[in-house]
């Protein structure tokens, strides 16, 4: 299966056209903050910060346009998840502290909804539920594993709760579906319109945007740029998946690939068969897992991690994906809904999301250098991105509240190995959730151990 436009950063991109360039950073200027990358994390720490302090002086700088990256490639779940491991944040604090900053995720996406309706941000926001569907008998194990894992951690129940077949089905008509787990609370979006309408209103606040602008160093006071130098005592990283790019950091997060398909419209008698009339933000229980969504034109995105990973931390060419990652997302779609099989696929890209080597998310400010960053959010950063933004504005504030005292807030982590390892690790970690998943659709009855080996080799 071909897609007809393979690439050209995104199909959300084409629904709503390329931007044009902002004017690139003039020279050298001061400023009382530099933020590194004008995608959500950056965008939503400048918004807050000038709210915050209308008299702060803060200039971003960004390599292409802002919303470039994953902020305009995404699946477009606000999901408000918590999906890293409590056990990892609860090493290092407290079980009251990840219960609240488990709360305070699930509260962004009130938050990016409340924000999106002041500043009049139509990005196709429709409230509705993320449905996570077993299609066989290890993943309903886990994802009842995984429901009463949340009640356990004190996630309320209406927050959470398990369905049955029937009652999945009648949701969205999955093949062999047998049961789902739902988060309610969350949110559709376009991440495109979201990413533009949110530039938009930082400039309205008076923060230049500064594009064509390629950073190629970052130190105490100083960012190094093709088009000049920016002084200023605070600088925040917020370059996620790309963060490797920078000198310096080339271990320190895993881009990560991840890719997505979308089908063109479909008609009204397909969607009759199909349902999906609640619009939910659709997933799997497999090892490699999926995720999927009903677009305001009635389309279907499918989205998974392909060619997981390219050696050396290099990023792919405007979003372009590779044939073999089409033909696997067009298997995954059409083995969950066979009642697309004849549809055209009008949309294929991909991009990179950042992956700590622990896989828990950060947000943080070294006083001594007054470099900070946010990110690592293994890609849950449409409403991950919004709690940094106003965490870091707290931390440059120098404010003592509860966002600066969650588990996240200044955690350091090991970096990842040299290449070859890393290359090795990951691949061969998606080839055993690939292997593990094959043997659990062929019939096996429990979780495959293959898995679990899996998640050793890279600390998943």
């Amino acid at each position: 299966m071909d897609a007809k436009v393979n690439g050209n950063v995104s199909f959300w991109y084409a629904d709503i056209g390329l931007p044009a360039y902002r004017a690139p950073l003039p020279g050298d200027l001061e400023a009382d903050v530099c933020i590194v990358g004008a995608g959500y994390t950056g965008l939503w720490t400048a918004y807050y910060l000038k709210q915050a302090d209308p008299a702060i002086r803060i200039a971003i700088v960004e390599r292409e346009f802002a919303g470039f990256g994953a902020s305009g490639r995404n699946g477009g779940w606000l999901s408000g998840g918590f999906s890293w491991s409590r056990e990892k944040y609860l090493q290092t604090s407290t079980r009251g502290a990840v219960i609240d900053m488990e709360t305070a995720m699930h509260g962004t996406v009130d938050e990016v909804i409340k924000v999106t309706e002041a500043e009049g941000i139509d990005a196709d926001i429709r409230r509705v539920d993320n449905l996570t569907v077993a299609t066989n008998p290890p993943q309903l194990e886990r994802i009842k594993a995984a429901y009463a894992d949340a009640i356990g951690w004190s996630v309320p129940s209406e927050r959470v709760s398990l369905i049955g077949q029937a009652e999945a089905k009648a949701r969205i008509n999955i093949k062999n579906v047998l049961g789902g787990y739902i988060h309610h609370g969350t949110a559709r979006v376009q991440p495109a319109k979201l990413v533009r309408g949110l530039s938009e209103a930082v400039e309205r606040l008076g923060v230049p945007i500064y594009e064509q602008t390629t950073v190629t160093g970052i130190e105490k006071g100083k960012v190094t740029t093709n088009r000049g130098t920016v002084r200023a005592p605070i600088i925040i990283r917020a370059t996620e998946g790309f963060t490797a790019g920078i000198s310096g950091n080339e271990r320190l997060w895993l881009p990560l690939n991840s890719a997505q398909i979308i089908t063109e419209p479909l008609p009204q008698s397909l969607w009759d068969e199909i349902g999906w009339e609640g619009h939910e933000l659709l997933g799997d229980a497999a090892h490699a897992y999926c995720y999927a969504q009903r677009t305001r034109e009635g389309r279907i995105t499918m989205g998974g991690r392909g060619v997981p990973y390219r050696y050396g931390s290099k990023t792919d060419v405007r979003g372009q994906t590779q044939q073999a990652t089409i033909e696997s997302l067009h298997a995954i779609l059409t083995r969950l809904l066979p009642q697309t099989a004849k549809l055209r696929i009008d949309h294929a890209w991909c991009g990179v999301l950042g992956v700590p080597r622990d896989w828990c998310t950060t947000a943080g400010l070294d006083l001594e250098t007054g470099i900070g960053w946010a990110g690592g959010y293994v890609g849950l950063g449409v409403s991950s991105s919004n709690l940094s933004g106003r965490t870091l504005r707290d931390l440059i504030l120098r404010r003592d509240t509860e966002l600066t005292r969650l588990p996240w807030v200044n955690r350091q982590v090991s970096k990842w190995e040299p290449e070859p390892m890393r290359w090795l690790g990951v691949h061969s970690m998606y080839q055993l959730y690939r292997v593990a998943d094959e043997r659990e659709e062929a019939g096996l009855q429990h979780t495959s151990k293959l898995a679990a080996i899996a998640d050793r080799i890279t600390g998943h």
